[in-house]
């Protein structure tokens, strides 16, 4: 009698460790799955940051380029140099952002110089 008890008290710990190796791997593939979806996040984040930063900067050089025109009056020239400046700002910005072109470092004037 006690041996039929400790047979199935050892069968019921079996089948009890192999339900829990099917959960544990079930949570693992979670675990990944959720691990993937939270880079595809931060890449969503990233892009979304990057495209704001170069349009603002064209949207602003057109703004400044219109509002020049219109109080010098120099019709269509401010508008597009400005555009123009605004496209290569938002380009550099794009560029520092991700990492490609390292930021300016100011120069001590007058500190190294003999």
């Amino acid at each position: 009698m006690v041996d039929d008890r400790d047979e199935s008290l050892e069968k019921r710990r079996e089948q009890l460790e192999a339900e829990l190796a099917t959960k544990r791997s079930v949570l693992g593939e979670d675990e990944r799955g959720e691990v993937r979806a939270e880079e595809s996040r931060k890449g969503y984040a990233e892009a979304m940051k990057l495209s704001s930063e170069f349009i603002a900067a064209i949207i602003v050089g057109a703004v400044l380029g219109y509002l020049f025109d219109r109080f010098v009056g120099t019709a269509p020239w401010g508008m597009i140099i400005l555009l123009l400046l605004g496209f290569c700002a938002g380009v550099l910005n794009v560029l520092r952002s991700a990492g490609k072109v390292a930021t300016p470092m100011p120069e001590k004037h007058g500190l190294d110089k003999k």
